[in-house]
């Protein structure tokens, strides 16, 4: 979704970054969607992803900064670092929102497992006395 901003130009709605040539075909780091040798059409469609990746980076760094603070309050506490019935129930609740999303549920529950691992070795590290991400 592009807004109109100030001067006219357009912007992301995620954020008001601009594009160079003001019609919103740039991408946050400039380098894939500026190929002056590709279809304008390709060259949009490239941008938006460019910018998708960036913000899911974002939401990922975002939640990583969750779960390292529940790592931390779980290791405070001297709970488990895994929470099996929770995994489970996530893992259902998330297929269920990527099949009504149009996304393959078994791709995103491979997905989410590949996070959590992630999460769960944090918190293992977390509940040894190694804070570091």
């Amino acid at each position: 979704m592009k807004l109109l901003g100030s001067g006219g130009k357009v912007e992301a709605a995620s954020g008001g970054w601009t594009a160079a040539d003001g019609v919103g075909t740039g991408s946050y780091d400039g380098r894939v969607s500026d190929i002056d040798d590709v279809p304008a059409d390709l060259a949009r469609l490239r941008s938006s992803i460019d910018n998708i990746d960036a913000a899911l980076l974002h939401l990922l760094a975002e939640r990583f900064k969750c779960t390292q603070a529940v790592g931390e309050l779980k290791a405070a506490r001297g709970m488990p670092p895994a929470d099996p019935a929770r995994e489970v129930a996530q893992v259902a609740r998330l297929r269920a929102l990527a099949d009504e999303a149009g996304l393959d549920p078994q791709f995103a529950e491979a997905f989410l497992n590949f996070i959590i691992a992630e999460v769960i070795h944090h918190h293992e590290r977390i509940a040894g006395g190694d804070n570091a991400t």
